[in-house]
């Protein structure tokens, strides 16, 4: 049995949900592969999939297999795409997803000199500070801010991502300027939503964390608006400190000096990285744009 070809035809079967359908894409008879379907059942002892004569479902069983397998085949398929494309000119679409706030501030100024640079390649820009799988959402490369991923890619840390706490001056004139950590629960507070909720403020007093957040006056997941609100004095905002700088250069907000100092997350090695599968580096425009980027960025 050639369990490659098995493997693809049961993938695409479980996609389409039709022996009909799959065979189309194919160019062969719905009864071949039918059949060879069939003959990896067999091998498996196992039912990977439940048919009726209206429609085909993956068994329970079926469906852990497909999961494995779909991952597989793509990195089969990378791994082709990376053999033949190896001394090709670099082209094609390329497909970026990167946290919104670095999107806008950094990455999206410096792609009109990337295009230039290279003519052939699309680029497919999503902005989003939602988790990628990089294999699952046919992401090539993804920048995310944190720690160093436990997912197989490989991780380069582009800069630092220390979150600072700022305020607008006409803030400070009307609440007052704190000088100690545990003062802000009694200031008003614009947070960051992540993934996984509102980002904390805490700090370590007397050697126990504590969290010192203020009362909420704004909670989202755009930066920018934050941003905003932060240099109308509506509160003390808790940013990286490469999205406050322009703020901070024009006056618009002043870092505060809190005693003692107040980070986000208890583990303050935290950063922004560039996130790509290692095979995928082979490929030329993956390898150009992860090439391009850190060069103008890393430091």
């Amino acid at each position: 049995m050639d369990q490659f070809r098995a493997l693809r035809y049961f993938s695409k079967v479980a996609e389409t949900g039709s022996f009909t359908k799959a065979a189309a894409v194919f160019g062969v008879p719905p009864s071949s592969l039918s059949r060879r379907v069939a003959d990896l059942e067999n091998s498996l002892g196992a039912t990977l999939l439940q048919r009726s004569t209206r429609e085909v479902k993956l068994t329970e069983v079926g469906q852990r297999y497909y999961t494995q397998v779909l991952d597989i085949l793509n990195q089969l398929e990378q791994s082709n795409e990376a053999v033949r494309s190896y001394q090709a000119k670099p082209m094609g679409q390329l497909h970026i997803s990167s946290m919104v706030g670095f999107g806008e501030r950094i990455l999206l100024p410096m792609l009109d000199e990337f295009s230039q640079l290279y003519p052939d390649i699309v680029l497919d820009v999503s902005l989003s500070d939602e988790l990628s799988a990089l294999s699952r959402d046919e992401v090539d490369i993804a920048i995310r801010g944190g720690y160093a991923p436990n997912e197989r890619v490989l991780a380069i840390k582009l800069m630092g991502n220390q979150f600072i706490p700022v305020a607008a001056p006409s803030y400070l004139a009307e609440m007052g300027r704190p000088q100690y950590a545990i003062e802000l629960k009694q200031h008003r507070g614009l947070y960051f939503r992540t993934p996984n909720g509102p980002t904390p403020w805490l700090s370590q007093i007397n050697g126990q964390w504590q969290d010192v957040s203020a009362p909420q006056v704004a909670v989202s997941n755009n930066g920018k608006w934050l941003g905003e609100l932060a240099a109308q004095g509506k509160g003390i905002l808790m940013t990286p400190r490469w999205a406050a700088a322009n703020y901070l250069v024009s006056g618009e907000l002043e870092e505060l000096v809190l005693n003692p100092q107040v980070q986000i997350s208890q583990n303050n090695d935290m950063a922004v990285y560039l996130l790509y599968q290692k095979q995928r580096y082979l490929v030329p425009k993956v390898k150009a744009a992860v090439d391009f980027i850190v060069a103008r960025v890393k430091c």
